[in-house]
């Protein structure tokens, strides 16, 4: 079974950085690892106006704005 870790919304900055919007992985263990770190880069790297946070849905990880709206130009 394949697990993906997915970026809801590409803001600008993750657009910037040439971040993928959906990974594949065949493991869940290796798909949560890497959506952890993904987020940990996101939320200490990226310009700071929002923050990230990671939801697990359907044994695959989304990484999602805090409050919904990209302030990143």
């Amino acid at each position: 079974m394949e697990h993906h870790v997915v970026i809801e919304k590409l803001c600008s900055c993750a657009k910037k950085d040439g971040l993928s919007q959906i990974e594949t992985y065949e493991a869940k263990d290796a798909a949560f690892e890497a959506a952890e770190t993904k987020l940990a880069y996101m939320n200490g790297s990226f310009c700071g106006k929002h923050e990230f946070q990671l939801v697990e849905v359907n044994d695959n990880f989304v990484i999602g704005m805090v409050g919904g709206g990209c302030g990143c130009k």
